[in-house]
């Protein structure tokens, strides 16, 4: 977590002339399970062991090659949902970065384009705040159109745009969330 510290590339290509940074930061980083996780992972090993047995099945049968090629796109998916999503998760978090400024919330993420998501401070209606014993959380700007126990997909293609706009896994998320509350009570210049 950096107070108008060290700002990223990503972020000060962004900045309107005169904005100034009040916050930056970037999501937990690494390899991580989600509470979600715990609906998503009994699924996937379902679909992955489906599939294996339906691919394992028609090869071991000698049924035609329309059959074993049918499968394959079954069993990619199935190794995506049980391990490949968790390095994509990572690999998205890693090049995301995250900005509260005097004039509104910023997100810059994406792997193979840069999505640019921001938020006028004084349109900020609606701002939550899911926090975890240790300090790190989640601030939500609006509602999200996406379950939280489907959270986990978040490296599924368009899912982080369904998610809506969020600060998804800062430390010191309630220090963030007041900074951002007194950040649109200030008098704007």
């Amino acid at each position: 977590m950096s107070f108008a510290g060290v700002i990223s590339d990503s972020i000060q290509r962004q900045l309107d002339p005169g904005e100034r940074v009040l916050w930056t930061g970037q999501p937990k980083q690494g390899v991580l399970l989600r509470g979600s996780d715990a609906y998503v992972i009994p699924f996937s090993f379902c679909w992955a062991g489906f599939a294996f047995f339906w691919e394992w099945s028609v090869i071991q049968s000698g049924a035609p090659l329309l059959f074993v090629v049918w499968g394959i796109p079954f069993v990619v998916m199935g190794i995506y949902i049980v391990i490949g999503r968790f390095f994509v998760d990572s690999w998205q978090r890693s090049k995301t970065h995250y900005a509260v400024t005097n004039e509104r919330v910023l997100i810059v993420d994406g792997i193979r384009k840069t999505t640019v998501r921001n938020a006028p401070l004084n349109g900020l209606a609606d701002i939550s705040l899911s926090e975890r014993a240790n300090g790190e959380g989640t601030i939500t700007f609006g509602s999200s159109a996406v379950p939280a126990m489907f959270r986990s997909l978040s490296s599924w293609p368009g899912m982080r745009e369904r998610m809506g706009l969020q600060f998804d896994l800062v430390p010191d998320a309630k220090v963030v969330f007041d900074l951002i509350r007194n950040a649109q009570r200030a008098p704007r210049k």
